[in-house]
């Protein structure tokens, strides 16, 4: 097994880097949170958010930036950065949002969230003059606990739509 390599993502990615999303969504909130989202709305977001088409939209998507992680040609990791979206009254688009941090299952623990965080925070600060922000869901403290970690407060509160279905987030925010 060869060492795991962080590097910008490419378009050729947008295909393992989907499977990898829908994947790491599925594992996270539907098998370890268990929300119980309805099968079509879970199945409206997944396509929306990770079929090949709209990734490489997202991934050519100007003042944005995407991470990999990759090990013997195989993707482990993801993030994502870029203009902020969040719906709070002081955000703006000129501010800089964390809009996805993936590990795999079977990457947890090797520090790779921490890496492509850092990494992530670093092209943030060099992007903005403005607070960085996070959305995260309610129930995942121990996203809490590592965001809150590196200076980030709750902002407020917001209904993240899964389909039809809303999950509730909080919004951080640093600076």
């Amino acid at each position: 097994m060869t060492e795991t390599l962080i590097r910008p993502a490419r378009l050729e990615d947008a295909e393992p880097l989907g499977a990898l999303g829908r994947r790491t969504f599925i594992d996270t909130f539907v098998t370890g949170f268990a929300i119980p989202y309805p099968e079509m709305d879970l199945k409206a977001f997944l396509d929306a958010s990770f079929d090949p088409e709209p990734t490489r939209k997202k991934l050519t998507e100007p003042g944005c930036a995407w991470w990999v992680a990759e090990r013997d040609g195989a993707l482990l990791a993801f993030a994502n950065a870029g203009p902020n979206g969040l719906p709070h009254p002081e955000a703006r688009p000129a501010h800089m949002e964390l809009r996805r941090l993936y590990v795999s299952k079977a990457a947890q623990g090797l520090g790779l969230g921490t890496k492509l965080l850092t990494l992530s925070l670093d092209w943030m600060e060099a992007h903005t003059q403005g607070p960085l922000w996070i959305g995260v869901w309610s129930g995942n403290e121990k996203a809490q606990r590592l965001y809150a970690a590196y200076g980030f407060e709750k902002a407020g509160e917001y209904e993240y739509p899964v389909g039809a279905w809303r999950d509730h987030e909080f919004i951080l925010r640093r600076g």
